[in-house]
């Protein structure tokens, strides 16, 4: 009897022993933080934006309905798409391409390419770009009805110095007949857009960590192909967030192309809708709904983008939250949700 309530009595701390932990521990009783600041700060946010709401919806001026309206009119979609959508495509895509190749000579130890993409970032940043989209849409046609060009430089006055009667150009450009197309204003766009670029390239380029480079050339890679293959891809998780803004800015910056005398072109379109109908606000509301809405989707591709480009480069807010939600949602699932 003595031997078996010995043997239920568990070893105290003084004998050595450990003393046993209980599996079934209760709940711990955590108090959340309180945050009435943000309370506050929702309620006035709320009362703010219902009062915006308000006065947005029974304001008859804002003419909500024909605002509608015109942002399914044929001109105004076909101005969307062969106007906006486009430009902004062919901007980018000059400007992208060129600001890599700039931004690349800006880093080259060769004096003469590092001074000319200077230069060439000087020019492009300093001009505003509406006057280079005026300049290129009407100026160029004056300055220069057309192109001639020879096999080398003043071939033709060479030519006709020497009284020779034989036609030195190779081909001829007509510039009177796409100065007032959509094409000079894509141009004018892309080479504003290739200087900024060219500094966003440079940048994510220089993030990139010079031992990088100095792997690959000890592999026997070349730089131009270190710079494909090593640089540049790392390079991108710092190049695509300014990227993706410069591309929204591209597309609302599409709206310059108004100097142009231009008939494909989304606020051109409805500038002239309201100036026939003498209803200036709700083409100018049906403008701006149409540009969030491209902003809109431009943001989503950003966002997912970014995501793709930044794997691998350590947790930041948003993967630790996302990891936290997903480590939730397991521990529910193999739990039975207690």
């Amino acid at each position: 009897m003595s031997d078996t309530s010995s043997a239920a009595v568990p070893p105290s701390s003084d004998e050595g022993g450990t003393a046993p932990v209980s599996e079934d521990a209760g709940p711990i009783d955590a108090v959340p933080v309180r945050h009435p600041g943000r309370w506050v700060a929702l309620v006035v946010i709320a009362v703010i934006f219902a009062m915006m709401i308000s006065s947005f919806v029974t304001n008859p001026r804002w003419d909500i309905p024909f605002a509608l309206q015109v942002m399914n009119f044929n001109p105004v979609l076909e101005g969307l798409l062969k106007g906006t959508i486009i430009a902004t495509i062919g901007s980018m895509i000059i400007g992208v391409s060129l600001g890599i190749v700039i931004g690349v000579m800006r880093l080259s130890d060769n004096p003469v390419l590092k001074f000319v993409g200077f230069l060439y970032t000087w020019f492009f940043r300093g001009i505003p770009r509406l006057v280079l989209v005026t300049l290129f849409g009407t100026g160029i046609g004056y300055l220069y009805p057309r192109f001639d060009i020879g096999p080398f430089p003043f071939s033709q006055q060479l030519a006709g110095y020497l009284g020779l009667s034989s036609d030195l150009t190779l081909f001829t450009l007509n510039v009177n007949q796409i100065s007032t197309t959509l094409i000079w204003g894509i141009i004018a766009m892309g080479l504003s857009e290739a200087a900024y670029m060219a500094e966003i390239a440079r940048a994510g380029i220089m993030s990139v960590d010079e031992g990088q480079r100095e792997a690959a050339a000890a592999l026997g890679m070349k730089p131009s192909l270190s710079m494909r293959r090593i640089v540049l891809p790392q390079a991108m998780r710092v190049i695509i967030p300014p990227t993706g803004n410069e591309t929204i800015a591209m597309l609302k910056d599409t709206s310059l192309l108004v100097a142009l005398p231009l008939g494909t072109e989304l606020f051109n379109q409805t500038s002239i809708i309201g100036n026939r109908t003498l209803k200036i606000m709700p083409t100018l509301v049906a403008a701006c709904a149409w540009y969030l809405i491209l902003t809109s989707l431009l943001m989503v591709g950003q966002y997912y983008l970014e995501r793709h480009f930044g794997r691998g480069y350590g947790n930041t807010r948003t993967q630790t939250k996302d990891d936290t939600t997903r480590t939730r949602l397991m521990g529910l699932t193999i739990g039975g949700g207690k």
